[in-house]
């Protein structure tokens, strides 16, 4: 009789890179913020259980590149990321008053064979943002993982 074996633990490895923008009516980050608060943000992942993989972006969006914990949904991960930095990034400086993220933002798996291409991608926002603007780059994202949306809504806040 052939003994049945079952897996003693859930194992999960998915890798996701999410981009969302700041609210279009809101404030910008500043340049000299932005080391600081993906760091800020590299610290809220590790309190979810994941490390952080690359995180960068420009003064009105934020690209991570991250696990998601095997314990919560993807909408919870990416809700505490954006209410606890927003919390903190109000704190920085008055003219911060008002920061606030956009409601929605964009998650796109990544394979393992891409990480590093990806990575590097993230690292390098400023380079890429010298030919083209953050509706181009997100509009590439959704076409590319073949994504329905109506232009006419996908940038409201």
């Amino acid at each position: 009789m052939t003994e049945l074996r079952y897996m003693a633990s859930t194992l999960v490895k998915i890798d996701i890179h999410l981009i969302f923008h700041v609210k279009n009516t809101g404030i910008k980050l500043r340049e000299s913020d932005l080391d600081r608060i993906f760091s800020y943000i590299g610290g809220i992942i590790k309190g979810q259980g994941e490390l952080p993989i690359a995180i960068g972006g420009r003064p009105d969006h934020i690209h991570i590149l991250t696990s998601i914990p095997k314990t919560m949904s993807l909408a919870d991960f990416v809700r505490v990321i954006k209410a606890e930095s927003s919390k903190w990034i109000k704190k920085i400086a008055p003219s911060y008053d008002s920061f606030s993220w956009q409601n929605g933002y964009g998650a796109f798996s990544v394979s393992p064979s891409i990480l590093e291409k990806t990575t590097a991608y993230i690292i390098n926002q400023e380079k890429h943002h010298k030919r083209l603007s953050f509706k181009e780059e997100y509009k590439k994202f959704l076409d590319a993982y073949h994504i329905e949306y109506d232009e006419q809504y996908v940038f409201i806040d």
